[in-house]
């Protein structure tokens, strides 16, 4: 073989190469955390505060994985009040498994959640909720089995 036979094969190599990434950079699938990311960042001030009024509760929101399904327990000052509010499930590497649910507790503050609305993997739990007029938010890390 000679060199210009090599130096054909080198640059037909070279573009094999370029086409394969070109197609791959094309294909890949780029999520953004959050659609409305900018927006949510401008309200982030809201998100502080509700986390330093949730630290100021005398015990921390619990969740974990059960036989029955996922139990979420609020603080103990959360008990026999009306709180609205909603729970979000955010999966970091796949959309898809996000989940929104509208925060409603029991009397002691315990809300369970179906073990088949929440499919495995590593989640942040994010908790917002109102009582009287102030806005509580806590985050939890949580692996569904």
């Amino acid at each position: 073989m000679n060199w210009g036979n090599k130096l054909l094969l080198t640059f037909i190599v070279f573009g094999a190469g370029m086409t394969y990434l070109v197609y791959r950079s094309v294909s890949t699938n780029y999520e953004l955390v959050e659609k409305d990311y900018y927006n949510q960042e401008l309200r982030y001030q809201q998100v502080i505060d509700g986390t330093n009024l949730a630290n100021q509760l005398s015990s921390s929101v619990k969740i974990e994985q059960t036989d029955s399904g996922i139990s979420l327990k609020l603080p103990h000052e959360m008990k026999n009040k009306e709180i609205s509010g909603e729970i979000l499930f955010y999966c970091a590497y796949d959309q898809k498994k996000d989940k929104k649910f509208t925060l409603q507790p029991d009397t002691d503050g315990v809300q369970l959640f179906e073990p088949s609305s929440i499919s495995p993997g590593n989640y942040i739990v994010k908790i917002n909720w109102n009582d009287e007029g102030k806005k509580y938010f806590a985050e939890k890390n949580l692996t569904v089995l």
